[in-house]
């Protein structure tokens, strides 16, 4: 019965709202720094992007968003989804429903896939997770097909903030909280060649997998107040 009324339009827009106001809080309270300190003025000749992060410190990427720039997200489109598409869409964020596709076996992935792909060939950037499905810190080569096909480059972020609670979840999920540091970090774009082969995917999914282990790290020591 809790499953059933859980799916419900109504309490997922009393979650998914609640979720949003949330993160809000956190973001109106915080001291934001970010790196580089001049993000757009790095990124903007790479327009249009594939923003990636890893699963479970991804809930205040949204917030480094410029507001003149649409950047549209990847959210699955089961129950735990629709929540997060309520709450994404109350900070502002456009949603893109399907999922990451990992060698094309996750459901919804082909039509994400491509949906993603018709956006950034209008201009538009999109963000997803990098993981595999319940597989944390574990780079899927979705992202790198995506970057292969679109001919638009993969930017590994991560937003971590201090006070925070790290949870020992599969995707190793952290709890923002208020009243601290909030830290966004960007690495370098990631292209992939048009005619890359299995081995130049696989290479470029490494990479990206490194490139997101080194800025979340970073986060979490800015954030922390500690070097990394």
């Amino acid at each position: 019965m809790l499953k059933r009324l859980g799916r419900t339009r109504f309490v997922q827009t009393i979650i998914g709202s609640g979720l949003a106001f949330a993160l809000k809080f956190v973001w109106w309270t915080s001291r934001y720094i970010r790196e580089p300190a001049d993000l757009y003025g790095v990124l903007d000749p790479h327009m249009p992007i594939i923003v990636t992060f890893w699963h479970g410190q991804h809930f205040m990427v949204p917030f480094a968003r410029r507001p003149d720039l649409d950047i549209r997200v990847l959210i699955s489109r089961h129950g735990d989804g629709e929540i997060n598409a309520i709450a994404a869409r109350k900070i502002g964020m456009g949603v893109v429903r399907g999922s990451g596709s990992h060698k094309g076996k996750s459901k919804g992935g082909a039509s994400g896939f491509l949906a993603m792909l018709k956006l950034l060939d209008e201009g538009v950037s999109v963000s997803m997770t990098a993981d595999v499905p319940k597989r944390g810190r574990v780079a899927g080569d979705g992202i790198v097909l995506l970057a292969k096909h679109s001919g638009r480059p993969v930017v590994p972020v991560c937003f971590s903030t201090s006070p925070r609670i790290d949870l020992d979840t599969w995707d190793k999920a952290s709890i923002n909280l208020p009243f601290g540091r909030a830290v966004f970090v960007a690495g370098e774009p990631i292209y992939v060649a048009a005619d890359a082969d299995d081995a130049v995917i696989e290479a470029k999914r490494r990479e990206v997998a490194a490139a997101l282990d080194r800025v979340t790290e970073r986060a979490r020591a800015i954030a922390d107040g500690r070097k990394a």
